[in-house]
């Protein structure tokens, strides 16, 4: 329990990090464009400096992307918390995941994302404009099934090894 815990930490840490680190500067915000609430985008897609800086995500390939990424992810973290029993890796790995998808709607979209200066546009500084959480809120829908797969598939896939 203590490395599970152990890597929830690390998970978080890290992810919290790399969403810090992806933003500050309107280059960066811009790649980010499709978590953007609605308002948002309809006056960044108006900005003619932003024309061609940013892309509309599919949202299948997207899914998919995600999905993949955290199926390998949460396999490597989930060999140094392996047991022999399908039920105890499944669990283990469903408490890893969704520990993941709270923290970041939680704390990374509601708390900090919503509130900070480092998400907003120079030509856009209107903090209203940022504080419709629908598109967060869905993410974390997608992901709490996405999660729930993970850990079927690399559950047993920790069980045969």
């Amino acid at each position: 329990m203590r490395m599970l815990f152990t890597e929830a930490v690390v998970l978080c840490a890290a992810f919290f990090m790399l969403c810090f680190l992806g933003t500050g500067t309107d280059a960066k915000n811009l790649q980010n464009y499709s978590s953007y609430p609605d308002a948002a985008q309809s006056r960044i897609r108006a900005i003619p400096e932003y024309e061609h800086q940013f892309k509309e995500q599919n949202p299948f390939l997207t899914f998919t992307a995600n999905f993949l990424l955290f199926l390998a992810i949460l396999f490597v973290f989930g060999i140094f918390i392996r047991q022999s029993n399908f039920v105890q890796n499944f669990l283990s790995l469903l408490i890893l995941g969704q520990t993941l998808n709270a923290f970041d709607l939680i704390v990374i979209d509601l708390l900090w994302w919503r509130h900070t200066p480092r998400i907003r546009f120079s030509k856009l500084p209107q903090p209203a404009l940022y504080q419709d959480p629908r598109k967060h809120i869905y993410a974390f829908i997608r992901a709490f099934i996405m999660y729930c797969a993970i850990a079927l598939i690399d559950g047993y896939l920790l069980t045969l090894f």
